[in-house]
C-alpha cells in the first residue's frame, strides 16, 4: 500500500491531463499528490486566496442514456478525486460557500484536471449558492403576542391562528408542502412594482408556459395557494411574503452563512442522473427496509403520482421506463391512482398504495362478512383505495383493492410480512401478503383496527364500540367551539376523561409516515391536526382487530407552547425507539420505555413527557422565532449500516436545505448531506442498498429523488428533470 501511495505521488507531480508534462513546484507536490485510476478525473482547487477546502467538485455530462452528474468535496488541502465514472467526456467546475460557480473545462476519466476557484465579489453574490432555508429565515412573521387573530376587523390575522405556532405550520404544511420557500423561484418575482400585487398574482401559480400546475388529485395549485393564504388571514400573510421579497429585492441576504462541509461530510460521494421525463415523482425504492440485500444491482422505482406512472432507472445502462399504472376496471392506463409510496417486500416486488381511485369500497368494507367490518364496519367511505402490485420478474401489475389505507406502508419482520398501511382518520388498516400470495383474495388478505384508546385503564379496549367515547367529545362545549388553544384543550381532555371514567377513547388523526417495530408494533405519524400532532402507536395483539389496542403521544405541552408540531414521518429503531419528523424543522426521540403512564384516563397525548427527546435541525431559525427554517419529511434508520456511520444511524430529508441529515446513534450534532447541484433537491423518503458486500464503499448506496411537486423550481428551471440520488461515504476525500 506504501508503495502504492509513493508512485501515486510521483505520477501526479509529473503527468497532466492526457499524460502531459506540468510542472509542480517540489514544495507543493508532495501536498497535491492523486493516485489516479482509469475511471477517475483527480485534482486540486485553487483560488486566489489558496487551496480551496470543503468545496464541491462537479462533473457532468449528457453523452449517456441519461443525464449524469457526479459530485465530490475537497480535503483540506484543495485535493479531489471524482471516483468510478462511466467514459465520457465531462464539465468540471467548483461550486463553494464563499465563491461563485467557476468556469467549466473538460475532462476525461483517467487524467488529472486542476481547477481554479472563483471567489465571490461580495455577499449577495456568494449567497445565490446558499440553501433555500437561510433566506427562509429571513422573513419575520407576526409576534406571538398578536395571537389569537381578530380577523379581518382587527390585527388581519385569521381567529383560526390561535397561536404563533399555527402561523409557523402554516407556513411549513400549507406552504412548504410541495416545494421549497426561500429558492430562487420563491424569494424574487418575476414583475417589478408593487410587491403585494405580484404575491397575489404569484399565488394564481400559472406556470411560464401558461399551464396551470396540477396536483392535489387534479386540482389547480392556484385553489390551494389561495385557500392556503386565506388560513393565515389573506391580507396580513401577502405583506409578510411581500415585506420579505422586498428585503432581498434591496440587497438583503442571509445573516447566517452556511458551513462548508468539514470531517466525514467531506467523504460523501454524490450520483445523479435523470428519470421521469420531467413528471413529478414523490417517492422511490431499491430495496427491501428489511434486507438492503434485496434487488443488489437492479432497477430503481419511482413514483410518478401526477400521471400514474411506476418509473423505472437501470443504474447499470442509466436507462429509464416509463410503465403506466393500470385500473381497477382493466384499463390500461388509470391516470386517477395516485400511487404515492412504495416498498419493496423480499421477492424484489414493488407494492405501491394509492392515495385516492375513482373506483367505490367492496361491500365486505361494511356488511361484517369478515372479522374486521364485523368489529368495525367503514359505512362512511365515498372513495376506496387500492394497492398497486408490481412484479419485476413477470413485468406484470395487479391491483389490490383497500377498504382503508393507500397512503405510506411498513411490512413486518415476521413470516406473515404483513403491510401495514396509513392514511386514513379512523382505522389502521393491512394486507397480509402471504395470505395474499396463497388466494389472491383481497377480502381474506386485508383487515383492520380502529383507533382506540384504553382510558378505562384495564388493559383491554371494550369490545361495545358503542360505549367508547367518540373523537371530539373532549373538546365540545368549550368556548363553544372545536378550535380552542393548546392549553384550553388539554385542560378539556382531562375535564372528558374524568366525565367519561371506566370508558375508553376513539380517536381521528389522519395518519401520514407510518413504520412497523420489530417486536410487531405499528407507530404512525399523526398528522392532521397539524398543531400539535403526535405519534399513534397500535398493538395489534393475537387476534386483531379484537385485541388491538391503541395509544396517543403528543410532543410535551409547555407554557402554552408544543416542543414540536407538524409530524410527517416516524421510524423505529432496533431497540423500539420511535424517531418522529417534524415540518417545524425539528427531530423527536420517543421511548416508550420510559413512560410511567401509558393507559388510563389521563393517557390521551400528554401522558408521556419524559419519553420525548429533541433536536433542532441545523439550518438557521425563522425570523425571531424558535422554529428552525427547515422542513423534515420522513425518518430512515440504517440499521444495517449501508451508508458507513454505524449502526442504528438515523438519516432525515431536510426539503427546504437541500440535504439529507443523519444522527449517528448516540450523538446530538447533525451529519448534513447537501446535495449542492441542481439546487433545489426536495426528497420526500430515502432507502439503503447493498449492491456488492466485497466491493467495500462502492458497493453499497443510500438511495433518493428530488420529490419537489414543482420540478421547475430546480435550478434548471422550467422543463427540469426529477433526479435520482446515490450517497456513498468512502473512507476519505481521495479514495478510489
Amino acid at each position: 500500500m506504501k508503495n502504492r501511495v509513493i508512485a501515486a505521488l510521483l505520477t501526479s507531480a509529473c503527468l497532466g491531463m492526457g499524460g502531459a508534462i506540468i510542472t509542480i513546484p517540489m514544495a507543493f507536490a508532495a501536498d497535491s499528490a492523486i493516485p489516479i485510476v482509469a475511471d477517475d478525473i483527480g485534482g486540486v482547487v485553487t483560488s486566489a486566496k489558496g487551496a480551496e477546502a470543503g468545496v464541491w467538485v462537479i462533473a457532468e455530462t449528457k453523452d449517456l442514456p441519461t443525464r449524469y452528474i457526479k459530485i465530490v468535496v475537497t480535503d483540506d488541502q484543495g485535493r479531489f478525486v471524482l471516483p468510478t465514472l462511466p467514459k465520457a467526456k465531462y464539465q468540471l467546475w467548483v461550486r463553494g460557500y464563499g465563491l461563485v460557480d467557476s468556469k467549466p473545462v473538460e475532462g476525461t476519466p483517467g487524467n488529472r484536471v486542476d481547477l481554479t476557484a472563483s471567489v465571490a465579489p461580495d455577499a449577495k453574490a456568494a449567497a445565490e449558492y446558499y440553501p433555500a432555508s437561510y433566506w427562509y429565515a429571513m422573513l419575520q412573521p407576526p409576534a406571538a403576542s398578536e395571537f389569537p387573530g381578530t380577523g379581518a376587523s382587527g390585527n388581519g390575522i385569521s381567529p383560526t391562528m390561535l397561536t404563533q405556532q399555527h402561523w409557523l405550520e402554516n407556513m411549513k404544511e400549507n406552504c412548504m408542502f410541495c416545494h421549497q420557500l426561500g429558492d430562487k423561484a420563491t424569494r424574487e418575482l418575476a414583475a417589478t412594482g408593487n410587491s403585494l400585487e405580484g404575491w397575489a398574482q404569484r399565488i394564481q401559480m400559472v406556470r411560464a408556459n401558461g399551464d396551470p400546475a396540477i396536483h392535489n388529485n387534479g386540482k389547480d395549485m392556484s385553489e390551494t395557494m389561495q385557500n392556503n393564504m386565506a388560513h393565515f388571514g389573506r391580507d396580513r400573510a401577502l405583506k409578510m411574503y411581500a415585506s420579505w421579497t422586498d428585503s432581498i429585492a434591496g440587497g438583503a441576504t442571509p445573516k447566517v452563512t452556511p458551513p462548508r462541509p468539514t470531517g466525514v461530510e467531506r467523504n460523501v460521494v454524490l450520483t445523479i442522473t435523470e428519470w421521469g421525463g420531467g413528471r413529478f415523482i414523490h417517492d422511490q425504492i431499491s430495496s427491501d427496509h428489511r434486507d438492503p440485500n434485496v434487488n443488489a444491482g437492479g432497477p430503481i422505482y419511482g413514483m410518478g403520482m401526477l400521471h400514474s406512472n411506476l418509473e423505472i432507472l437501470d443504474p447499470k445502462t442509466l436507462k429509464t421506463t416509463t410503465i403506466p399504472i393500470p385500473g381497477l376496471d382493466g384499463a390500461a392506463h388509470d391516470d386517477t391512482v395516485r400511487i404515492h409510496a412504495d416498498e419493496m417486500d423480499g421477492k424484489g416486488r414493488v407494492w405501491m398504495p394509492t392515495v385516492s381511485t375513482a373506483s367505490t369500497e367492496p361491500d365486505y368494507c361494511k356488511d361484517g362478512s369478515v372479522a374486521s367490518s364485523k368489529y368495525f364496519p367503514l359505512t362512511d367511505k365515498k372513495k376506496a383505495a387500492q394497492i398497486v402490485l408490481y412484479d419485476p420478474a413477470t413485468k406484470k401489475m395487479e391491483n389490490i383493492p383497500l377498504c382503508s389505507g393507500g397512503n405510506h406502508g411498513n411490512f413486518t419482520f415476521d413470516k406473515e410480512s404483513i403491510l401495514y398501511l396509513s392514511g386514513d382518520t379512523q382505522v389502521i388498516s393491512w394486507i397480509n401478503t402471504k395470505v395474499w400470495d396463497e388466494t389472491h383474495d383481497p377480502k381474506k388478505a386485508t383487515g383492520w383496527c380502529p383507533m382506540v384508546l384504553d382510558t378505562s385503564g384495564d388493559g383491554k379496549i371494550d369490545p361495545d364500540r358503542t360505549k367508547w367515547v367518540q373523537p371530539g367529545d373532549a373538546l365540545k362545549n368549550v368556548s363553544g367551539e372545536e378550535g380552542v388553544g393548546p392549553v384550553a384543550a388539554e385542560k378539556a381532555k382531562q375535564a372528558a376523561a374524568t366525565a367519561n371514567a371506566g370508558k375508553d377513547t376513539q380517536i381521528s388523526r389522519y395518519l401520514y409516515g407510518m413504520s412497523v417495530a420489530k417486536d410487531g408494533s405499528i407507530w404512525e405519524a399523526a398528522y392532521v391536526p397539524y398543531v400539535p400532532s403526535g405519534l399513534v402507536h397500535l398493538i395489534p395483539g393475537k387476534n386483531p382487530p379484537e385485541t388491538c389496542k391503541t395509544e396517543y403521544y403528543e410532543p410535551p405541552l409547555k407554557d402554552g407552547k408544543y416542543s414540536a408540531v407538524g409530524i410527517r414521518g416516524v421510524g423505529i429503531d432496533s431497540a423500539g425507539v420511535a424517531w418522529a419528523a417534524f415540518s417545524s424543522g425539528q427531530v423527536g426521540a420517543f421511548d416508550r420505555r420510559k413512560c410511567k403512564v401509558t393507559n388510563g384516563p389521563t393517557a390521551t397525548g400528554q401522558q408521556c413527557p419524559e419519553g420525548w427527546t429533541f433536536y433542532d435541525l441545523p439550518s438557521p431559525k425563522i425570523g425571531d422565532t424558535a422554529a428552525t427554517s427547515d422542513f423534515v419529511y420522513s425518518e430512515w434508520d440504517d440499521m444495517h449500516d449501508v451508508v458507513g456511520l454505524g449502526k442504528e444511524t438515523h438519516f432525515f430529508p431536510a426539503t427546504n436545505s437541500d440535504s439529507i441529515v443523519a444522527l449517528p446513534d448516540g450523538q446530538s450534532k447533525f451529519v448534513t448531506f447537501r446535495i449542492p447541484y441542481p439546487m433545489g433537491f426536495y426528497t420526500r423518503g430515502l432507502d439503503f442498498r447493498i449492491d456488492d458486500p466485497k466491493d467495500g464503499w462502492k458497493g453499497k448506496a443510500m438511495h433518493a429523488t428530488y420529490s419537489s411537486g414543482v420540478p421547475w423550481h430546480q435550478e434548471d428551471g422550467e422543463g427540469s428533470y426529477s433526479k435520482e440520488v446515490s450517497f456513498q461515504l468512502r473512507p476519505d476525500p481521495l479514495a478510489h
